[in-house]
């Protein structure tokens, strides 16, 4: 990684952020105090934040924090009552800020749509009203199978303002993957699309639910709306079309007032084996958490307009609408996928919707990097003033090219790591000099640190678990009906939520990435995770993407391989293996000299375009793979199998 500074905050720059504003208005002199400050007095930085949020309880909360069932189990803002829509929609209609734009869309076929304050709130009305009629009410679990559509957001605000579960869905997900999350999430409803457009083509969803409800009689209304028009198969009884339940319906009709522990997300995440993992999150968590997160750390601002095109089946979906909102700025929302019908199409929507805040990971960086340079020049970019990612760990290439080439070095990329289950751990704070690739440290609230087997801190260079120390008011709230896999989290080390992700931290304080821990590849009796020969691999400059694994080896006991995708004009073959085998060796060691590498097309990917290292895994040694229905390319798979087996 590297060792150099690369940005430092000028004095300017410091005191218009959201930070230098917290820290004011608690009478904090710098950073450090307050980070000291919330480890000592939790209940203190808790309070102070959902202040400066600006957090609306229809009942305020007795006690903040309760730990009195032990860190495991804490309960947050006890006694209070809130509803999230009250701070994400009401609060603004109340400032007279109903004509601001909400949110603005973009469809795959060029089709556009755009939303003001007041529009989206009587739109969430009308469908929670109509939702309302249909018999639904707090606490009913309702799938959300959705493209990233207008009526993802609303639908997402509407069952929040009802007091629903949304219980989100991958709009690329298969009837088995569907069935399974709506069964275990005793869904009695679900909400869909007629089909939506996928690189050209037409994709039907709502027959794709019939065949998921075939088997789950519990699901007793299915909502569509009408995005491609076609004709789809209506049950009468159950199916209704949108735009027909809303026609009646109240645009102002009442946030119900629930417990600010009240469930508002059923998110399934997938495991690396067995089925996936239900993660339960509430009003008051995700939207405090969230405004920590993107507010306070990544000085998300009223008026910004916030862009990051994912999949409503990734939490960064409703984090995205809950996050832009709460701020007081606009959701770009993009269906569809960053380089079609065009190869830049993600740089010419951030230049005709002005974004302000472009969400991305390594592994889209990269594929925009392969785009080319003529194809960003074309846009104008200007509008941008923050980059924030989630999801994998930076190469120091696609990093600096992001830094230098599109942010123009006006605000470093901000790293963020952290999960489904608890919507973060680290973020970077604009208040600290920033490194390639590196976060500044934890972020309060949270007691993340970096530790060893036995939980001791671990020395500069080492690489340890990634943990919190703290209860965090994010955090999941156990594991749908799994309270013992909720608790293996706690038990690896006791005291400590332990996440699963590898991280060190160097001389500076500077802290890093290096995968997920069940990406370990132990070489001559160190642990390292693959980010940093993945790195070397991309700093060639000969491929676009790679991933490195570690597999058995029957003399040396482990040894990595890499699965690699050529740039253009990069002839896949020996003589370019011997050239990527000796730069790892080279940066890393002949100990990590890659023992095979593998040419693919592509690599097995999410939705959120995070590399699946456990498939490629699987892939080579054979073993079972897991759960792949977050795959948006399951083709790579067979690809890369059959290059490992030389087929």
């Amino acid at each position: 990684m590297s060792t150099e500074f690369v940005w430092w905050p000028s004095e300017e720059f410091a005191r218009a952020t959201n930070w230098h504003a917290f820290l004011t208005a608690e009478g904090l002199p710098d950073y450090p105090t307050l980070a000291a400050r919330a480890s000592a007095e939790p209940e203190w930085f808790w309070n102070a934040l959902i202040r400066f949020l600006d957090l609306r309880f229809r009942k305020p909360y007795r006690q903040v924090l309760d730990l009195s069932r032990g860190i495991e189990w804490p309960r947050w803002c006890v006694g209070g009552t809130m509803n999230m829509t009250e701070s994400l929609l009401d609060r603004h209609l109340a400032a007279g800020r109903g004509v601001q734009e909400a949110l603005v869309w973009e469809g795959e076929d060029g089709a556009r749509r755009r939303l003001s304050y007041a529009e989206l709130a009587a739109e969430t009305g009308r469908l929670a009203a109509g939702l309302a009629g249909l018999g639904l009410k707090p606490g009913d679990a309702v799938g959300l199978y959705l493209p990233m559509i207008p009526e993802a957001a609303i639908a997402f605000l509407a069952l929040a303002r009802l007091g629903c579960v949304a219980l989100p869905l991958f709009s690329g997900f298969g009837p088995a993957a569907i069935a399974t999350r709506l069964k275990d999430g005793d869904a009695v409803a679900v909400i869909t699309a007629d089909a939506c457009p996928r690189r050209g083509r037409p994709v039907a969803m709502k027959a794709t639910l019939d065949e998921a409800l075939a088997e789950l009689p519990g699901v007793r209304h299915v909502v569509v709306a009408r995005r491609l028009g076609g004709a789809v198969p209506m049950r009468a009884g159950r199916d209704l079309w949108w735009d027909e339940l809303t026609a009646g319906g109240d645009p102002d009709f009442p946030a119900a007032e629930l417990d600010a522990e009240h469930p508002l997300l059923l998110v399934y995440t997938s495991g690396t084996t067995g089925k996936p993992k239900g993660v339960i999150h509430t009003h008051c968590g995700l939207t405090a958490k969230t405004g920590e997160d993107f507010i306070l750390c990544f000085d998300l601002k009223p008026g910004d307009r916030l862009l990051w095109m994912t999949d409503l089946g990734w939490l960064v979906g409703p984090i995205q609408f809950t996050a832009a909102l709460l701020a007081g700025g606009t959701i770009v929302l993009a269906e569809g996928a960053p380089d079609y019908p065009e190869p830049g199409r993600l740089w010419r929507i951030v230049q005709d919707h002005r974004v302000s805040f472009l969400g991305m990971g390594p592994t889209l960086a990269r594929m925009m990097m392969r785009i080319g340079e003529e194809e960003l020049a074309r846009h104008d970019l200007s509008s941008l003033r923050r980059i924030a990612s989630t999801g994998e760990p930076w190469d120091p290439e696609s990093w600096l090219w992001l830094f230098e080439r599109v942010l123009r070095r006006r605000s470093p990329v901000m790293n963020y790591s952290g999960g489904t289950e608890m919507a973060g751990i680290v973020a970077t704070n604009l208040l600290c000099p920033i490194k390639p690739a590196s976060f500044s440290g934890p972020i309060p609230g949270t007691g993340a640190d970096i530790v060893d087997e036995q939980g001791r801190s671990v020395g500069p260079g080492e690489v340890g678990e990634l943990v919190m120390r703290e209860a965090c008011i994010g955090m999941t709230r156990g594991l749908w009906r799994d309270e013992a896999r909720y608790l293996d989290y706690w038990r690896r080390i006791p005291g400590m939520w332990v996440h699963g992700d590898w991280a060190s931290r160097d001389a500076d304080g500077c802290w890093y990435i290096h995968g997920r821990s069940d990406d370990t590849i132990k070489l001559a009796g160190k642990r390292t995770g693959p980010a940093e020969i993945e790195a070397a691999l991309i700093a060639t400059q000969r491929v676009g993407d790679a991933a490195a694994v570690g597999v058995p080896d029957p003399v040396k006991g482990s040894a990595v391989v890499c699965a690699v995708v050529p740039r253009p004009g990069q002839p896949p073959g020996g003589d370019l293996a011997a050239l990527l085998s000796e730069a790892v060796g080279d940066a890393m060691g002949a100990a990590y000299r890659p023992k095979r590498i593998l040419f693919v097309s592509d690599l097995p990917r999410t939705r959120n375009m995070k590399v699946m290292r456990r498939v490629i895994r699987a892939a080579i040694t054979g073993e079972p793979a897991g759960d792949l229905t977050a795959l948006v390319n399951p083709e790579a798979v067979e690809e890369l199998r059959r290059a490992a087996h030389g087929e």
